[in-house]
């Protein structure tokens, strides 16, 4: 049999190491030490030891002992053999523990040949044998999120993308260049996210794994390690505790991640066990993963080392060059002969050298991994201007030293060139650091701690304990002090007080909580102390779906951002290939996007070259005056300056930062205004909106329904008759029921006229309901109302169709009343007694007051609202005319809401549709735009693809308002970017030097280009300056 949870017994043996060791009755001729790197996704569902078999569509997975490595290169001979082999798919070699790890498909592939090709490297090779898969169960697929540095342009991602995709297991890949995040969708049973993380490092870029969606892995921080004992003691530990499949225990940054059966222990229980296990010597905290991934302080400050230091170099060049000249003392020193050269040209030579090699080896770097892959990027035009400059200018020299001519060098144009080009990156660094202030202030909002209210096994509280909120459990029982912010979602179970959720839902006035009360994770206990029940935890919270929701949105890629990846032109050739169809144009799309990626800096190149020949040939012929050379300089030093300018002056970089920066802004905009959206192209599409499609119940309305009439139609009194209502419907579940039996209630223990609002949906400390008469047979009739009995009479409560096919009969005096509540926007309610009709209640679904002026607000923006209710007809036109609307779908079924859309769909319009995401689903999904309005305390519609955290049907307009304003802060980026392109390569090629005299020198280039990728990224930060629209602005309304 297969070892199981309780069997297994996990230590750490090294930082960084997994190892897995079985009881020998189970596994005796199983090696101690495992394979170096153990994939943490995928190997404690097959004992750790690799060796299962995969039957993931025709896959199969083995692993090979290998003798005979002694170094790197052997184990890369052993894995290239292995991919050589026809049917292979993946192949990965562990040098320490001599194995080989290979996916094949059987039926191209036999055990033996693996064997045989390793053995025809010249090294020895045994087949493991495969454990049973008895008690394994199928891994899902896995969403894992990693940090990839080093990533400059388009072109990059376009790299790391391609790569990623082209993984076996990898079903979908998707990089931001904004956030430096890459989300893998991958099959753990084929690939791991050490295999990805190698992926991505073998093509010349950093990588780490941020986090993953599995649900049994916790990491934590470990205070009190400090030798290798006490890492023994944690592999003990945690070898005693049940339920821990498998440990990981790093040193270098005292991390400690766990791989657990969630079924079996609970990740406190896991902290606790720890903790009491070492008798308080270890300390541990839980590690949040989104504060570890929106930590970019190390890149901004390494960026600003290397500018400093490379500013530190360059200034003495710069010096030398122009001040010192004048300086008598200096300039004799500098002029001092030492060797083949002047004491300045080697002080310039070695000062450049440094700043050339060292700090700007990561130009050479980052050009070389891009070459590599097969395409170009910034870096290579830097590369290439600074090494022209710098390798002219030594060339220069060297031939001065020979002939004894002496040209002019340039070492200053490299030093103060590659300075500049820092100078940007560092303040691009910083601007896009900026541009996720949205996570980093959500992700501030969570309390590290919570006040756990313990109890006894007869639950009265015996004491508090503080612990880490990221180890809060459905069910615990957290208390709130006043002034402190909720730990996690859940209901008030004792107290009251005032909570301020600005800070999630964007309303600013503080909101009533009671025994009951929903509460959010993150918001503030304003007033007294309160004891919730946590309901939400993780990734199932309010707030974590929020960042989850914002993250998503900042890593999609709107369709303009296609315009990063080629021009205007190119765009033509899509809607060429659009004549064939969808099929046709994504071919398109995804052809021109690898295109341009190796057409700009070609074309640069190419640019570079014309100019320097130009230039050159156009001396060489007389076509312009020797006085506009340099001193002791010649034609092709010239025209070598106007090529270096070129080169260097163009900046793709702008381009690919136009769409995803502002887009970044934006969502985090959004959801400081409790409006929250779901990617850049749902971002997009909302700037077109041209009709809106209103939910009416819950929507327009406040969805609480509300006696305004009751009339009665026999000699009962009005008590009477409430109290016989009332009774008959106190067992039914169904919105209106309630509201008439509060109503009711409240007729009878309290005046009529002090009838709130409020009053009709708070029962609590109320008196019982005693008064009702007892009831029998009671049943409710869907669609119609309920029907039961009292005192040995059928009484019923419902609509028309309930009563007339009971075969009671309804007058013309009582129809014509209830004909006349439903033209009032109100809902008639029926009720018969002994097969008499005995009255009438009207009930009410009030409009939210501000349903009329968003209505008013939406044409003026020139939107067309419309309503579709489930509603009759009446009480549907009645509504619609109370609020503005005329176009009106009524009587629809949920279904049929998503008909309606689609009809509105039909000659391209775009549509949004508004509802409560809940029955409203289908349309939610149908539309164009969907907005789930009201779901503070239910984020989870994947329908929708805004959520409006409040309430509120303003957050429509600022919807739409924010998305319009975010494109056009869009086109203005990829304006200046695109026009920036096409002024300055000219200008730089010295199109303006023979009638005006404009000259860029390539170190001004350069500090242009830097700057240009700043002022794209600034100009996105301008919508941080968002503010929602006034509807007196938008109604045209003078507030006197």
């Amino acid at each position: 049999m297969s070892p199981g949870s309780r069997d297994l017994q996990l230590t750490s043996q090294a930082a960084g190491v997994w190892r897995s060791t079985y009881p020998s009755s189970v596994r005796a001729d199983e090696p101690d030490d495992m394979e170096e790197g153990t994939r943490l996704l995928d190997s404690y569902e097959t004992g750790d030891y690799k060796l299962e078999s995969i039957e993931e569509g025709s896959m199969r997975r083995i692993q090979v002992t290998v003798t005979g490595m002694t170094c790197a290169a052997c184990s890369n001979s052993v894995e290239a053999a292995l991919k050589n082999i026809n049917g292979v798919l993946r192949a990965s070699v562990a040098l320490l523990q001599n194995r080989a790890d290979v996916v094949f498909d059987p039926t191209l592939v036999k055990d033996e040949d693996i064997k045989n090709a390793i053995e025809d490297a010249g090294f020895e090779a045994e087949i493991l044998p495969e454990p049973s898969n008895v008690g394994t169960k199928p891994r899902g697929v896995l969403v894992g999120q990693f940090t990839i540095g080093g990533m400059t342009c388009a072109a990059c991602v376009n790299s790391v993308e391609g790569i990623l995709r082209d993984l076996p297991g990898v079903s979908r890949a998707v990089v931001a260049l904004a956030t430096s995040l890459g989300e893998v969708e991958y099959d753990p049973t084929v690939i791991s996210k050490d295999d990805i993380v190698n992926a991505i490092e073998d093509a010349g870029f950093e990588a780490s794994l941020v986090q993953s969606s599995e649900q049994d892995k916790i990491i934590l921080g470990v205070a009190g390690v400090f030798n290798e004992l006490d890492v023994q003691l944690i592999e003990g530990i945690l070898s005693s505790l049940k339920g821990v499949r498998q440990f990981r225990f790093d040193r270098s940054s005292g991390e400690l991640e766990v791989l657990f059966d969630p079924e079996v222990v609970s990740s406190r229980s896991l902290v606790d066990g720890i903790e009491g296990g070492s008798k308080g010597k270890f300390k541990l905290h839980v590690m949040n993963p989104y504060a570890r991934m929106t930590t970019k302080d190390e890149e901004t400050s390494i960026m600003f080392q290397l500018f400093t230091s490379s500013l530190f170099l360059s200034i003495p060049v710069f010096l030398i060059r122009v001040v010192c000249p004048h300086i008598p003392l200096l300039d004799a020193f500098l002029l001092w002969r030492c060797g083949p050269f002047l004491m300045g040209d080697w002080l310039k030579w070695a000062l450049v050298s440094v700043v050339q090699f060292v700090i700007g080896k990561r130009f050479y770097v980052a050009a070389g991994r891009a070459l590599r892959n097969g395409s170009t990027n910034m870096d290579v035009l830097v590369a290439l201007g600074t090494s022209a400059s710098y390798f002219y200018s030594v060339g220069a020299l060297l031939y001065g030293a020979i002939t004894g001519f002496w040209s002019p060098t340039y070492f200053e144009t490299s030093s103060m060139l590659i300075t500049f080009v820092l100078l940007g990156k560092y303040l691009e660094c910083l601007a896009k650091g900026k541009t996720s202030d949205a996570i980093k202030k959500l992700v501030e909002l969570a309390p590290a701690t919570a006040l756990l209210v313990v109890k006894d096994n007869g639950g009265n509280i015996i004491g508090e304990r503080e612990v880490d909120a990221l180890l809060i459990q459905p069910g615990d029982i957290l208390k709130v002090l006043p002034g402190a912010k909720l730990p996690a979602d859940g209901v008030v179970v004792w107290g009251s007080s005032y909570v301020n959720e600005s800070m999630v839902t964007g309303e600013s006035v503080p909101v009533s909580k009671e025994v009951d009360s929903p509460v959010i994770g993150g918001t503030i206990n304003l007033h007294g102390a309160l004891h919730i029940k946590a309901t939400k935890i993780g990734s199932e919270a309010v707030l974590s779906q929020i960042i989850s929701l914002v993250e998503t949105a900042q890593m999609s890629k709107a369709p303009i951002q296609k315009f990063a990846d080629f021009n205007m032109k190119l765009k033509v050739g899509i809607n060429i290939l659009g004549a064939w169809g969808d099929s046709g144009r994504e071919v398109g799309e995804l052809l021109l996007e690898k295109l341009v990626a190796s057409i700009f800096v070609p074309t640069v190149v190419t640019l570079s070259l014309i100019t320097l020949l130009g230039w050159y040939a156009g001396g060489a012929a007389g076509a312009y005056p020797e006085q506009w050379l340099p001193e002791n300089g010649n034609y092709f030093v010239f025209a070598l300056m106007f090529s270096i300018s070129v080169v260097v002056i163009a900046c793709p970089c702008a381009l690919g930062l136009a769409t995803p920066t502002a887009v970044m802004v934006a969502t985090g905009v959004g959801a400081s205004n409790g409006v929250l959206i779901k990617g850049g192209d749902a971002l997009e599409r909302a700037q077109k909106v041209q009709y809106v499609i209103f939910d009416k119940t819950g929507t327009l309305t406040q969805g609480k329904a509300k006696v305004t009439t009751v009339k009665v139609f026999s000699e009962m009194d009005r008590g009477e008759f409430l109290t016989l209502v009332a009774s008959a419907e106190a067992s039914s579940e169904h919105p209106l029921a309630k509201a008439i039996v509060e109503y009711a209630r409240h007729f009878h223990f309290f005046d009529e006229n002090s009838l709130t609002e409020d009053a009709q949906y708070s029962s609590k400390g109320s008196p019982n309901f005693a008064w009702l008469l007892d009831v029998a047979e009671f049943s409710a009739v869907p669609g119609r109302g309920i029907q039961c009995f009292i005192d040995g009479k059928q009484v019923l409560v419902g609509n028309r169709k309930l009563l007339t096919e009971s075969g009671v009969s309804i007058s013309a005096h009582v129809e014509q009343f209830v004909v006349d509540l439903e033209e009032s926007a109100r809902t008639g309610i029926l009720a018969a007694y002994d097969g008499n009709v005995i009255g009438v209640l009207g009930v009410a679904d009030p409009l939210k007051r501000e349903a009329a002026v968003v209505v008013e607000g939406l044409q003026k923006m020139g939107v067309r609202p419309v309503m579709v209710t489930g509603d009759n007809w009446r009480t549907a036109q009645a509504v619609a005319r109370e609020v503005g609307i005329r176009d009106v779908r009524a009587e629809v079924m949920p279904a049929g809401k998503a008909e309606v859309v689609r009809s509105f769909q039909k000659d391209g319009s775009i549509v949004a549709m508004v509802g409560d995401g809940i029955n409203d689903s289908p349309a939610l999904a149908a539309a164009d735009v969907g907005m789930a309005i009201g779901a503070g305390t239910d984020i989870a519609i994947e329908a929708a693809d805004y959520v409006l955290m409040r309430n509120n049907l303003e957050d429509v307009i600022t919807a739409i308002d924010l998305s319009r304003k975010t494109f056009s802060r869009i086109r203005w980026n990829y304006v200046f970017a695109m026009a920036y392109n096409v002024v300055a390569i000219p200008i730089a090629a010295g199109v303006l030097y023979p009638s005006l005299g404009i000259k860029l020198p390539p170190w001004a280039a350069g500090a242009c280009m830097a700057l240009s990728s700043v002022s794209v990224v600034c100009s996105s930060l301008l919508l941080r300056r968002y503010k929602k629209p006034r509807l007196t602005t938008i109604l045209e309304i003078t507030v006197e």
